[in-house]
């Protein structure tokens, strides 16, 4: 059995260095690839802000690939909300704030005193 273990891995470590004496061919850079089609703008994806302050209130929008998702409306004397689109379908929730809601249940089991 020992002699068998010896030749197999004789064979082994035979063909893992003739794989590591073979000299790689030689490899010469690829060139800079053209850039997709169609892309104009590199941050044409990112969402993009835009502050148009309208009587007093100030308005920000959120818009990305072209198209008003968010609305946060600040009034002059009151406290912000927001105006979601979040189908896109034009249809806008107020939101009071961006929190969703979702609260862990905690109660008091036991105090010390």
């Amino acid at each position: 059995m020992q002699p068998m273990r010896r030749l197999l891995f004789a064979l082994v470590l035979g063909a893992a260095a003739a794989a590591y004496a073979q000299q790689p061919p030689r490899l010469e850079p690829l060139p800079e690839p053209p850039p997709p089609p169609g892309i104009r703008d590199p941050v044409g994806d990112e969402p993009r802000i835009r502050i148009a302050p309208r009587d007093g209130d100030r308005v920000e929008e959120l818009r990305q690939n072209g198209r008003v998702i968010m609305l946060k409306i600040t009034p002059s004397n009151g406290i912000p909300y927001y105006l979601i689109d979040t189908t896109g379908s034009g249809n806008w929730m107020r939101r009071d704030s961006l929190d969703d809601g979702v609260r862990v249940p905690m109660w008091t089991i036991r105090t010390f005193d």
